[in-house]
């Protein structure tokens, strides 16, 4: 699904060039679920914005399908996030004053969708992760886990076939940590989604067919297993 070949990030400071990426090169397969660890600085969120098409690269290349994202302009690149691209982030942005139906519909209403499949749609992916008792709660009245479940169906509700995860459980206690992990979980093993995610929990990154580690701006470890850990 991914490929990226030599890729470099280069930000120019006062004191001298920081290589956040040096040479990295990786390819993602469709249906994976990728983990990328490694300590603060390592270049892992970088990657996973340049893979998302947030960040652009010094050099290198990097293919979505046919895609080449790294020669796209600023419209090209919103219209492939808006078709192709889900994210989370470890702060969930969900906007106060709408329910969680609302935040998780807001996606589809950026893609001119009808108001009935929308709120249809907007349903499903919150009964996907368990929310749709909460359909109609405002972010306040969720707690941190279902804040981030929420989170989680709005990047999802556009079926997008691949899903960017920057440290989706480091602001939840363990205990949620693992739900929420449990639902990135289903959703590439039961939806086939593919996902990336980056994390410095070391239980988040056994759950990886792929388990990718980054020190300095590369890839250092690349272990693909040969199924996720169990449940």
């Amino acid at each position: 699904m991914i490929r990226v070949a030599s890729l470099w990030k280069t930000y120019d400071r006062a004191d001298g060039p920081v290589h956040a990426l040096c040479d990295v090169s990786i390819d993602v397969e469709a249906g994976s679920f990728t983990t990328i660890a490694g300590p603060s600085g390592a270049g892992k969120s970088t990657l996973l914005l340049a893979l998302g098409g947030l960040l652009s690269a010094t050099s290198g290349e990097i293919h979505f399908r046919d895609l080449p994202i790294h020669r796209m302009g600023d419209a090209e690149l919103a219209a492939f996030r808006r078709d192709h691209v889900g994210f989370v982030m470890q702060s969930q942005s969900l906007i106060p004053y709408l329910t969680a139906r609302a935040n998780v519909a807001l996606p589809l209403a950026l893609q001119g969708v009808a108001r009935s499949e929308k709120n249809g749609r907007a349903r499903a992916a919150l009964d996907a992760v368990g929310l749709g008792d909460r359909a109609n709660h405002l972010p306040r009245e969720l707690s941190a886990g279902q804040q981030q479940r929420a989170t989680i169906a709005r990047a999802m509700v556009t079926r997008p076939a691949l899903l960017l995860a920057d440290e989706p459980t480091g602001n939840l206690d363990p205990e949620l940590a693992r739900e929420i992990l449990a639902v990135l979980r289903n959703l590439n093993r039961e939806v086939g989604t593919t996902v990336v995610m980056v994390t410095h929990s070391p239980e988040a990154a056994a759950l990886g067919t792929v388990r990718l580690r980054m020190s300095a701006g590369t890839i250092t470890t690349i272990d693909a297993a040969a199924c996720a850990s169990p449940a």
